[in-house]
């Protein structure tokens, strides 16, 4: 059996880890680095660079390089998030002809599943080039709160990139992993994944060997890049305030100021204060216009305080939803880049009462919970017992445009519920059963995922057949749903796994086009 990659798809670094020698190893991409730039990047003739190297031309040359693809994965171009965020981005973002958002560059248009099995590719490849044979498997990590369209085009996306994706798991769920590979001790663990794009806080108990994910609640518009933001938007505010220029439709300058906002942040996680100079960011009548500045760490918490104050709602939600008192946890876990900033450190501990626990690099351990994952798969890692949750509700669209949850958030999988409905009018013969995901009591406010007509119901007065509805998951994620009228024993089911926006015909050019540019790479 050949192996089976751990990888973790990020925002703003991805990163790939196997089993090797029975514990998790985290690789050097060809670079030398452990962690990859989640970026994309293309010249005039459409030749692509994928992580350090990308990130290299994005200042010179930034409406083609592409970046943050994983906050567009499974969304509408409709949707407030996309809308919001387009307006911060120097590459163009287009609708597709179903309304998805997509990427487009040198006149030619990409699926985000396109670009982030570009990243993949690349982790692929890492991991081919250290164990020199070809590897076709994978566990790819994705945020607790991730929805079921934004799972599959995940899925999606590793297809693309010539990858068996053999589970899907939460971040959260991976990091536990690693926290807990060869721990004896029980334990009540936060995890606290704060990375580039998004928020998740997951409650997990450890009870000897089994890993019982209990709750898990997040922010899925909150991260690192929405940092970097609140200090670009001060740094383009005082560069026109002592010159009078607005940059913000210059998208080389943006860029620069954007690269260095990220290093001042990063460089405020252990230092008191930074310069930051830009020598020629503009140019006005009176020649060249520079930004020369000094910005201390009080500063930079008083830009993103808002951002901080954020982190609180997850957090209480994840413990109240677990059922368990902060005095009552054990360990809080940080994962991922924005939890270096002593800001965000400091109230994680006022939240929880509790230091947390800096014991494991928070770039690499979702990525070494993934390769363990992959290796109890691979049956390289002894059987360590999983039980994750649904993040989200499951339902059907009742009369009055109200949601009746039939699965709750938060219950463990795989799981089967059931519960009878009935007709809203005399001698109906036929009902439609829309399947939903979301949290809001209003039908039409959360996400559609499939629907069916249950046909051949007795006719009778409006109230009186009684129609039983079944939901149930599997370890997989896999939503199958039925119907039955329980006098006349007609049924219909329906399996839904998700739709990531492709179409199988624009899944099958995305796979031809890879094929393609990895056959002229050869």
């Amino acid at each position: 059996m050949g192996k089976i990659i751990g990888i973790d798809l990020g925002t703003t670094n991805s990163c790939v880890a196997v089993i090797d020698g029975g514990e998790p190893l985290v690789l050097p991409n060809s670079e030398g680095s452990r962690t990859t730039p989640s970026m994309v990047g293309f010249t005039e003739e459409n030749e692509q660079f994928v992580g350090q190297q990308a990130k290299r031309q994005a200042i010179i040359n930034p409406a083609q390089t592409i970046y943050d693809i994983k906050r567009l994965i499974g969304h509408k171009h409709s949707s407030d998030q996309v809308r919001k965020y387009a307006q911060t981005l120097p590459f163009k973002i287009i609708e597709n002809t179903n309304g998805d958002a997509w990427v487009k560059v040198n006149g030619q248009e990409y699926s985000p599943q396109e670009i982030s099995s570009l990243i993949l590719r690349k982790m692929k490849q890492t991991a081919e080039d250290y164990f020199g044979e070809e590897i076709t498997e994978a566990v790819i990590t994705v945020p607790a709160y991730f929805n079921d369209a934004q799972r599959q085009a995940t899925k999606d996306a590793g297809k693309i990139a010539g990858l068996t994706v053999r589970r899907i798991i939460n971040e959260p769920t991976a990091a536990a992993l690693a926290y807990g590979f060869e721990q004896t001790e029980d334990a009540n663990l936060v995890i606290f994944d704060l990375g580039g794009g998004t928020l998740d806080v997951s409650i997990v108990q450890i009870r000897g060997g089994v890993f019982e994910v209990v709750s898990t609640a997040g922010d899925n518009h909150l991260g690192g890049e929405d940092f970097d933001r609140a200090v670009l938007d001060f740094l383009m505010e005082r560069f026109q305030s002592e010159t009078g220029i607005d940059v913000s439709e210059d998208n080389m300058a943006l860029q620069r100021l954007k690269e260095a906002a990220e290093n001042a942040k990063c460089e405020l996680s252990t230092a008191s204060e930074t310069n930051i100079n830009l020598p020629f960011l503009a140019v006005d009548d009176s020649g060249p216009r520079h930004l020369s500045l000094t910005l201390s760490r009080s500063q930079l918490n008083d830009l993103c305080y808002d951002l901080v104050e954020r982190l609180d709602k997850p957090c209480l939600q994840a413990l109240q939803e677990a059922g368990i008192d902060k005095g009552a946890i054990d360990d809080v876990l940080l994962v991922g880049g924005m939890t270096r900033m002593p800001l965000v450190q400091e109230r994680v501990q006022e939240i929880f009462g509790k230091k947390p626990n800096k014991g494991v690099n928070p770039d690499e351990v979702v990525a070494k919970g993934a390769a363990i994952q992959s290796g109890i798969l691979g049956g390289e890692v002894k059987e360590v017992i999983l039980l994750d949750i649904t993040p989200f509700s499951l339902g059907i669209r009742v009369r009055g445009d109200r949601f009746s949850p039939i699965i709750g958030k938060n219950t463990p999988v795989p799981t089967m519920e059931t519960k009878v409905f009935t007709t809203t009018e005399d001698k109906q013969d036929i009902v439609t059963v829309t399947v939903l995901q979301g949290e809001n009591d209003m039908a039409s406010k959360n996400k559609l995922l499939g629907m069916f007509n249950l046909t051949g119901i007795a006719p009778a007065a409006a109230g009186k057949p009684r129609i039983e509805v079944t939901f149930e998951i599997d370890t997989d994620g896999i939503v199958n749903v039925s119907a039955k009228d329980l006098s006349t024993n007609a049924s219909q089911t329906i399996t839904v796994e998700g739709h990531s926006g492709l179409s199988n015909e624009e899944l099958q050019r995305a796979m031809q086009r890879s094929q393609k540019a990895q056959a002229a790479l050869a």
